[in-house]
């Protein structure tokens, strides 16, 4: 039996980084071990007939917010993930600043936990907040394998300039890279107090105190900053044109700045704030209905300038959200409404529906979007992201003719609600593989909470980029 493999999957259609063929894939333990034509293929115990299929490396999601509970913690969450097709995600982890809690301590305590309950190998990035004292365990978090820290540059967990250059000294010192939230935080500050003084304060009223060159201005500051100290940049869910143009300006001159969009800002516009209204508050905000902005996005993810979609799943209560409907700002207690919305199980469908199907991108520009760039990008290549012997066999096989509606009440999270409610989808999740393990198959999961494995992450590898035609 020894010369057997474990697993050959065959017929599908395979998404490499540049192209895709039938082609055969033969698994023994986690590994892939070969790739190529069936006749080539060694014997198997089991066979999988992916014939009028595709075949992509394991998605992952790059970003992804996790809740305590009760809420979309880690159990939920990576359930969601399984389902939705991920096989790998990267999650924002939170230190206890008000127990001085350091970076070290923090990440034991999240890996602890995502030990007992989560069903998809994961790494983490970390959120630093305004806290001095954090920093002096980054050196030892990195070599813990943590090499991506995010910072804001607005609302409540933003950061003054200083620290930002600080935390980019040490960690492009050290081979990691810096995310930034980039919007200016005092401009927004001071129009949503303005709004809110002459009562402007329904849902509709919320993107105009963010505006598009708020944020084209930060990713401009962050982009100098990174260059001052010789930083890997990456900027989260873009939203913009002008962000965007300042993004490829830096990228012709050679710098390592890097960027993501997401599916609410290629899909949706700021009409959503009238249909479903606090429900449709994010930050940065849902942009104009005059399509300049999602065109641009699409052309940049198109043209290689975006490397990656994230989700962005940040999945705010209900009962939370519901109270911004009056003051899309504060609550009658004060609180602010939070910002954010579930969507990390609307990610890949989406993706493959609106990418693939409808604008006819190919099907491996989904498999670089998914897979290979964030993989890439956060230290995790050539582990994970891409199909060769060698790699660990993390695979997701998609029905590209299966049809269905999003609908919340189908949802694993606990919000009860999605942006995408009545949206109707083309291709669908048929079966992943994780580390050689079939763990969704036909909907139904075949793994228990605490398969997934922490993954450390290395140094970031450029992306690879655009789409021949």
């Amino acid at each position: 039996m020894s010369e057997f493999v474990d697993t050959v999957i065959n017929g599908g259609i395979v998404a490499f980084s540049s192209n895709a063929f039938q082609s055969s894939i033969a698994i023994k333990g986690e590994k892939i071990v070969a790739v190529g034509d069936h006749s080539t293929m060694p014997k198997a115990k089991t066979y999988i007939d992916a014939s009028g299929k595709f075949v992509l490396p394991g998605l992952i999601d790059s970003h992804v917010h996790i809740r305590e509970k009760p809420g979309d913690d880690w159990g939920i969450t990576s359930k969601a993930a399984a389902l939705a097709g991920l096989t790998t995600i990267i999650p924002f982890g939170e230190y206890k600043s008000d127990q001085k809690e350091t970076l070290p301590e923090s990440i034991e305590r999240w890996k602890l936990e995502a030990g007992k309950e989560s069903f998809v190998d994961y790494s983490l990035h970390y959120i630093l907040s305004n806290t001095p004292y954090i920093v002096e365990g980054l050196k030892q978090a990195m070599e813990m394998g943590v090499t991506s820290y995010k910072m804001f540059m607005t609302y409540d967990h933003r950061v003054s300039d200083s620290f930002i250059a600080n935390v980019m000294e040490i960690v492009g010192k050290n081979g990691g890279i810096v995310q930034l939230h980039a919007e200016n935080g005092d401009v927004i500050e001071h129009l949503m107090n303005k709004s809110i003084s002459l009562d402007k304060t329904k849902p509709t009223d919320f993107p105009a105190t963010c505006p598009p060159w708020a944020e084209e201005e930060a990713i401009n500051r962050g982009i100098l900053l990174a260059k001052m100290t010789e930083c890997p940049l990456y900027i989260v869910h873009l939203t913009t044109k002008i962000g965007l143009d300042r993004i490829i300006k830096a990228q012709l001159s050679g710098q390592q700045v890097w960027a993501e969009t997401c599916p609410q800002y290629l899909l949706l516009d700021e009409t959503a704030l009238e249909k479903i209204g606090p429900f449709a508050k994010i930050g940065p905000p849902l942009r104009p209905a005059d399509g300049l902005n999602q065109s641009a996005l699409w052309n940049g993810l198109k043209n290689g300038y975006l490397s990656t979609i994230g989700s962005d799943h940040s999945p705010a209560p209900s009962d939370k959200k519901e109270l911004g409907w009056d003051n899309i700002f504060r609550a009658p207690n004060g609180d602010a409404i939070p910002f954010g919305a579930p969507s990390i199980e609307t990610l890949v469908p989406l993706i493959f529906s609106e990418g693939v199907v409808k604008r006819q991108f190919p099907i491996w520009w989904m498999s670089r979007m998914l897979s290979e760039n964030p993989a890439r990008i956060f230290g995790l290549y050539p582990k994970k992201g891409i199909i060769q012997p060698g790699s660990d066999a993390d695979l997701l096989i998609i029905d590209p003719d299966s049809k269905s509606t999003i609908t919340a009440k189908n949802h694993q999270s606990t919000t009860g609600y999605t942006p995408y409610e009545d949206w109707d989808i083309q291709g669908n999740p048929w079966m992943t593989f994780l580390r050689g393990n079939v763990l969704l198959n036909d909907g139904n999961l075949e793994q228990s909470p605490g398969f997934g494995n922490f993954i450390s992450a290395g140094s970031p590898v450029p992306p690879i980029a655009g789409i021949s035609h």
